[in-house]
């Protein structure tokens, strides 16, 4: 393939992606990687942009999947959680404004040190938001690629310790959670209203120029009106995975040679740079199990850096306190969006400065 995709009809490439797409994602998928359906079609753009191939995601196939994203995270968000962090909120900002003190001076350091262009870093060692981090960095002018590169490699690394770890606390006759159903009855009138209510939500943040709109908007909106009760979100598991893809494929597609040789040459301080955030995450589960009685599981997966969606899976397999683990993640993602922009100007200010 190297080489030999320069010129060759846009229905070529779109077929070639696809096979490379399904042929990466379904082993990752079954191999318990996650965000699956993600990486692979992100290493299938890869494939084919460094190779010649010059297709790109449409626009707005690329904002309703973004807004789709949004939702999903929305539906993961219950009174149940809300209760949860209203019972023990100054515990939670406290471990959560720990934890991003500590990856922002990791972003710093990295920042100074060029390991990645520009501000990349600080977006990149973000906690537990890896999906939203890449598309807020493009939305702010970053290179998504180079995000998308450092988060996911973080997830990866976390879900595998997070899920070593929780191995010593798992009792084997609970045996692992069910997977959620591909196919399984539709809510028509639920899933309508959810689609409508993402779409209408990602028109209007593009529609006001907010940095991350197509997806900062739906997760909003669709949080507000799970929680209060007024909308059941309705999205089945194939449409969550072509949104994965289309998002997978957008940034996979942006890549060059230059990039790719760049992220590989980064790899020992971004994999140093996880190490840190994972020891240190660790370290504040340890103070929490010390404390305030916590059990040590729920502590950890509490304060594992992401994402949001492999964790949930292991706290729901682990038996253990998931109000707590969910309450803490899901408060922490949205700190993490709320602040993120802020931090990344503020070192981008201060890096300028000292090497003016």
């Amino acid at each position: 393939m190297p080489g030999r995709l320069t010129g060759s009809p846009a229905r070529s490439q779109w077929a070639l992606i696809g096979l490379l797409s399904v042929a990466l994602a379904v082993p990752f998928h079954l191999a318990g990687v996650p965000a699956a359906f993600l990486v692979g079609p992100l290493l299938a753009g890869i494939l084919v942009s460094t190779n010649g191939g010059n297709v790109r995601v449409p626009a707005y196939p690329f904002l309703i999947g973004q807004s789709v994203v949004g939702s999903m995270i929305a539906h993961s968000i219950d009174a149940d959680i809300v209760q949860t962090f209203l019972d023990g909120w100054p515990l939670f900002l406290g471990v959560v404004a720990a934890i991003l003190a500590f990856s922002s001076a990791v972003g710093w350091i990295m920042t100074r040190l060029q390991i990645m262009p520009g501000t990349t870093a600080v977006w990149g060692t973000s906690p537990g938001a890896a999906t939203p981090m890449m598309l807020m960095a493009g939305a702010f002018g970053d290179d998504a690629r180079y995000v998308a590169f450092m988060q996911y490699l973080r997830v990866v690394f976390v879900a595998i310790t997070a899920a070593a770890i929780s191995g010593f606390w798992l009792d084997p006759q609970e045996g692992p959670a069910p997977s959620r159903a591909w196919i399984h009855p539709i809510d028509w009138l639920a899933f309508g209203e959810t689609m409508a209510i993402s779409v209408a939500a990602a028109l209007l943040g593009r529609r006001l120029g907010i940095p991350g709109g197509g997806f900062l908007v739906p997760l909003a909106a669709g949080t507000v009106l799970q929680v209060s009760g007024l909308v059941r979100i309705e999205l089945p598991e194939p449409l969550l995975v072509v949104s994965y893809a289309l998002l997978g494929l957008s940034v996979g597609l942006s890549f060059t040679r230059t990039v790719v040789l760049h992220a590989l040459r980064a790899f020992v301080p971004i994999a140093l740079s996880t190490a840190a955030l994972i020891g240190f995450c660790g370290g504040l589960a340890y103070v929490l199990h010390r404390a305030l009685g916590i059990d040590p599981l729920s502590a950890y997966l509490a304060t594992s850096p992401g994402g949001l969606d492999s964790v949930g899976i292991i706290a729901a397999s682990a038996g253990v306190d998931v109000p707590f683990v969910m309450a803490l993640q899901t408060f922490r993602l949205f700190v993490v969006l709320a602040v993120g922009p802020t931090i990344a100007r503020i070192i981008a200010r201060a890096t300028a400065k000292r090497a003016s």
